[in-house]
């Protein structure tokens, strides 16, 4: 069976099962603190309707209206031609839906949640805010907009945070253009609650600390907005989606003895970020990661700290985070813009999760959204 087949899953048969997933937690007091892992088995199902395996990218330069890339964030917000970003989305929307109309194809990628209306589901989009690179207001602006504009959701229940580095997010990075009534949240709280970390970071034997929102399953959405930065060789030698949950997720265990990519690899696993899980199977009963992109509008080689020093005029779209950081590692930040990535750690993130290079979607090559 191919892999595209067996991560298939029919309408019906989700809605099945989410309600038993549904009708399960309900039975039962509400447990903030679990203690027994549990975990996304290698091969799992990730999304009931979108292929995992496939990454789409736009590259172009007309979502900026001039070169400079040094340039610090209140001049890139200058620079960026915001309707053509929001066209752009769009357009990676369809491909990545493989839909043909802009509705449909945002209707596909993001699931309303089992028993609510859109208008009451609670979202969550975690922003990266460390140090001087941050997230362009068009990317998270679109973002805010599908949810609203399409789908009905209401502002006063988006949050964007990072949980690490979000404190003054509002006040430091007036991010434009966004629905009124929408969360600049800051930290939220910060990750101020424990909860199960599995293998293979301490053989699945620790806890760590979590955004609370989301060990207590107050969040029905998460949407993984990532920037493309270079890091340590621990971690490939690049950060973007999987890493940017060092801000939803305590990031000290992952500098700690015994932490790297095992602690990478094991947070990116949890229900807290994929959603609730069948414990027999491993698969995602409802997604609660739907979607994770990558703003490479501007982009550094070194990282994670300090400015851009590139500016791609790119961005990358997938459901699946371990495959958009492979796809994005290997064929963006390697062969388009020929900087170094530790192979092997990049690999590790699909082989973890059950995947492997040559079942890539595409023959592992970013999707043309704007030639699709």
């Amino acid at each position: 069976m191919r892999r595209t087949d067996r991560h298939a899953i029919s309408r019906r048969h989700f809605l099945k099962a989410t309600a038993a997933g549904a009708l399960a937690l309900s039975a039962g007091p509400t447990i903030f603190i679990p203690r027994r892992v549990e975990a996304y088995q290698p091969g799992g199902k990730i999304h009931p309707y979108i292929n995992p395996l496939r990454v789409v990218g736009a590259r172009d330069p007309r979502m900026t209206t001039g070169q400079n890339p040094l340039a610090a964030w209140p001049e890139q917000e200058r620079l960026v031609a915001t309707e053509v970003v929001h066209e752009n989305m769009d357009k990676m929307a369809m491909a990545l839906a493989q839909e043909k109309s802009v509705a449909d194809a945002w209707g596909k990628i993001f699931v309303k949640p089992p028993n609510k209306a859109w208008s009451d589901a609670v979202i969550a989009v975690k922003i990266n805010h460390i140090a001087q690179q941050r997230t362009r207001s068009a990317v998270l602006s679109k973002l805010c907009h599908v949810f609203t504009d399409v789908l009905g959701a209401r502002a006063s229940n988006i949050y964007a945070y990072d949980a690490c580095n979000g404190r003054n997010m509002a006040q430091r990075n007036p991010y434009a253009g966004l629905p009124e009534g929408t969360n600049l949240a800051g930290q939220w709280g910060g990750s101020d609650v424990s909860t199960a970390v599995p293998a293979p970071y301490a053989g699945g034997q620790k806890q760590s600390q979590c955004l609370g929102h989301l060990v207590k399953g107050e969040v029905d959405v998460l949407v993984d907005l990532a920037l493309c930065k270079g890091h340590g060789p621990e971690w490939g030698r690049f950060t973007m989606c999987m890493k940017n949950h060092f801000g939803t997720f305590v990031p000290g265990p992952g500098h700690g003895p015994g932490g790297g990519a095992d602690y990478l690899i094991a947070i990116n696993k949890t229900p807290e970020i994929l959603g609730a899980m069948d414990p027999a199977t491993g698969n995602v009963l409802y997604p609660r990661q739907q979607l994770c992109l990558v703003d490479a509008l501007w982009a550094s080689d070194p990282g994670p700290s300090g400015p851009t020093d590139s500016q791609p005029n790119a961005l990358l779209m997938g459901v699946c985070a371990p495959v958009v950081d492979y796809v994005g590692a290997m064929r963006f930040r390697k062969e388009m813009m020929g900087w170094t990535v530790q192979e092997r750690v990049a690999e590790r993130f699909l082989t973890e999760f059950g995947f492997s290079a040559a079942e890539l979607d595409n023959g592992g090559r970013i999707v043309d959204a704007l030639s699709a």
